[in-house]
């Protein structure tokens, strides 16, 4: 059967209860709205020349809107993905609390109003990525990526790392080096974060047939590439430490920070199947927990150099 005939098969499905508002929420996928507003906020901070609050505030909401877009079509088109997989089980549209024809609803709706709000609301150069970044996690990743190449992370995780290239686009209209390097950021830290992820929820994507690096390649050559990953993204950190949004603190936190994940990343690498098993993975779990305080302390102290005005950056 075809990803197409299981999407037909499961499309008029009814659900068995009533879906609440919190499913719908649910299909917004918070967590990782929850970064991109996170990450688009810093980009609109550090962005020079400011904006007004009402005009920032609203924008971060349309941005925000349209990530919850980008989750609840990537949850419509993933539901057969999810219902084997005992992590996403759950999920408003596996467990039937939700239909997929109105998770499909749901998320085109919202993208279209994300997209032509922050138009009007900011402008059409951060629009046009927001519409971008929408089009690329759905189709490029969420449907072709993602079920046909073990570089399913490293090239979807461009969806994720947009988000404070456009919250700079909505003060300035433009997306210089600056803006580019904070994407750059994301997008090494992705794969040594997700793969991490996989070398201890392996089983699943075998189930699912998702094939993640681990599952292709083997846990020896995803350590393996981990690290390098890890590498590459230490070195775009420094680079952003020395660029216009960065400055003497940055440079110090980021040591720290690159010094610890490359440090774990390393003793990973290092690690055998019969390592992982004896500890429970205790090691790529803490890779996978520090990559998450490694993402929000590096932008955090973004914003921490940027509020220091006169006295901050280089």
């Amino acid at each position: 059967m075809t990803d197409l005939s299981l999407h037909a098969a499961t499309e008029d499905r009814p659900a068995p209860d009533e879906a609440s508002l919190r499913d719908f929420w649910q299909l917004l996928k918070p967590r990782l709205m929850s970064l991109s507003v996170f990450t688009a906020l810093v980009g609109m901070l550090v962005a020079p020349g400011g904006v007004h609050p009402f005009i920032g505030a609203t924008s971060i909401l349309w941005i925000a809107v349209g990530a919850g877009a980008s989750g609840a079509l990537n949850m419509w088109w993933d539901a057969d993905i999810d219902r084997v997989m005992k992590r996403t089980r759950n999920r408003p549209i596996p467990s039937g609390r939700v239909a997929p024809s109105s998770a499909l609803a749901l998320g085109l709706f919202l993208a279209i109003v994300s997209v032509v709000m922050l138009d009007l609301t900011a402008n059409w150069v951060a629009a046009a990525w927001l519409a971008f970044t929408i089009f690329f996690y759905v189709v490029i990743y969420s449907m072709w990526l993602k079920r046909t190449t073990s570089w399913n992370t490293v090239i979807g995780g461009l969806a994720g790392a947009f988000p404070p290239m456009i919250g700079w686009a909505a003060v300035t209209g433009n997306t210089p080096i600056e803006a580019w390097l904070m994407v750059g950021l994301i997008f090494m830290w992705t794969p040594p974060h997700f793969w991490a992820l996989a070398l201890f929820v392996k089983t699943d994507y075998h189930a699912a047939r998702i094939p993640m690096l681990t599952v292709t390649h083997g846990r020896a050559e995803t350590r393996r590439q981990a690290w390098f990953w890890s590498l590459g993204l230490a070195v775009v950190s420094l680079l952003a430490s020395l660029s216009s949004i960065g400055g003497p603190m940055t440079l110090a936190v980021a040591f720290v920070l690159n010094g610890v994940f490359l440090k774990r990343a390393w003793d990973m690498r290092h690690r055998t199947d019969p390592d992982c098993e004896a500890d429970g993975h205790a090691v790529e779990r803490g890779l996978f927990k520090w990559s998450l305080v490694y993402l929000f302390a590096h932008f955090a102290v973004f914003v921490a150099e940027a509020a220091l005005g006169p006295y901050g950056g280089w």
